[in-house]
């Protein structure tokens, strides 16, 4: 869970970023061409088959660990506090991340399907745009795809929710993934909760406010 945790984490911070481009408001110039590359490189295509097993193995093994916890103990105990030595949230991780699972069905079938099956059967495909970096190549236009997809309040209302979500089972999945690895002191754990917090609350409000902009028009 942590191995699998620490790639995810890394993950998002290039996702988060290649998705921020469409703050340049430049009518989608810069974000189509990182997204292009990020579609068609070979190395990056390589990680995208690694980041699908890794998802898989972190989804399985937490379910693993769910099953497990409820085997150990059967029946529980006559006086529980928990909220008295846990925050809510690391003992909700399960119910999070069925909730960012559900999330991330929704956001692959917005974008990553489309842009890898576009044109076959029952799969809508992407508009096309030209990039001029890359000697006027036509690519699939996935900032006019966002612009499309966030129009919908319901949509973006299912994706805020499914940020916040995320938010929440990062803020105890980043410092439990270091805890797991023995790296646990007095004097650095602090120091690894502060940083698991600014990193969870910076990449989610990131991307909350991406659909929001769009859906306000605050970006065309």
């Amino acid at each position: 869970m942590a191995l699998t945790g620490f790639f995810l984490i890394s993950f998002l911070i290039v996702h988060c970023g290649i998705n921020a481009m469409i703050f340049f408001n430049d009518n989608g110039e810069t974000f189509n061409h990182w997204g292009h590359f990020m579609g068609t490189n070979l190395i990056v295509r390589t990680m995208e088959i690694g980041l699908f097993v890794f998802l898989l193995i972190h989804i399985i093994q937490g379910l693993l660990l769910w099953a497990q916890n409820n085997k150990a103990r059967p029946i529980k105990y006559a006086m529980n506090r928990p909220q008295t030595n846990s925050k809510w949230y690391s003992r909700s991780m399960g119910l999070l991340g069925t909730l960012i699972l559900l999330f991330l069905v929704l956001h692959l079938y917005h974008f990553w399907v489309p842009s890898r099956f576009g044109g076959m059967a029952n799969v809508h495909a992407l508009e096309t745009t030209t990039l001029g970096d890359y000697g006027n190549q036509e690519a699939h236009n996935l900032y006019h795809e966002m612009l499309v997809v966030f129009q919908n309040l319901w949509v973006v209302i299912i994706y805020v929710l499914g940020v916040i979500s995320l938010c929440w089972h990062l803020m105890h999945g980043f410092q439990s993934a270091f805890q797991t690895f023995g790296i646990n002191h007095k004097r650095y754990t602090p120091i690894i909760k502060g940083v698991g917090y600014a990193y969870s609350i910076i990449i989610c409000a990131l991307f909350a406010a991406m659909p929001i902009a769009i859906y306000m028009g605050w970006i065309q």
